[in-house]
């Protein structure tokens, strides 16, 4: 984390973009990793944790029927969420997480350690599924990780 968080940082001011997050499953803590580095302020502007369906629909525009169609943890949904936030926060990327961490909550659809992650990144949405392992901590840990390394990853390609 120590690395990839400035090298984030440094890339978007290059491109002179901020970035927001929309997190369910980690409860903020993707928002917290961030905003733990001096001079975060100039490229991170904020952060929904959206837990409840009410919140995804109305702070981050997810349509209800995502919702009821594909539930909360899942492509559509994750994706709505990563544009929601840049419209509401006015942000050119956009972090969306949402998924099972567990213990309890798991279905044989979607286990738990199941999760989603949406970047949108200067027009471009980006979604992907992730099957992590251990326990509610370590799923939020990995989800942390995975989905800034993802980040960067298209940071440096864009």
């Amino acid at each position: 984390m120590k690395n990839i968080v400035p090298q984030i940082g440094t890339l978007l001011v290059q491109k002179k973009w901020t970035m927001a997050t929309a997190e369910s499953c980690t409860g903020g803590l993707v928002s917290a990793t961030l905003t733990d580095f001096s001079g975060s302020s100039a490229w991170f502007s904020g952060a929904i944790v959206a837990y409840s369906n009410d919140v995804k629909m109305s702070l981050l525009h997810v349509p209800e029927l995502i919702i009821i169609e594909h539930g909360a943890v899942s492509e559509p949904t994750v994706r709505a969420m990563a544009e929601g936030v840049c419209k509401t926060v006015g942000v050119d990327v956009g972090l969306s997480l949402s998924g099972v961490a567990g213990p309890t909550g798991g279905t044989p659809e979607k286990p738990v350690g199941t999760v989603w992650m949406g970047w949108h990144v200067g027009g471009t949405t980006y979604s992907e599924k992730f099957l992590f392992s251990g326990d509610r901590m370590s799923v939020k840990q990995q989800s942390l990780q995975t989905i800034l390394e993802r980040l960067l990853n298209i940071l440096q390609k864009s």
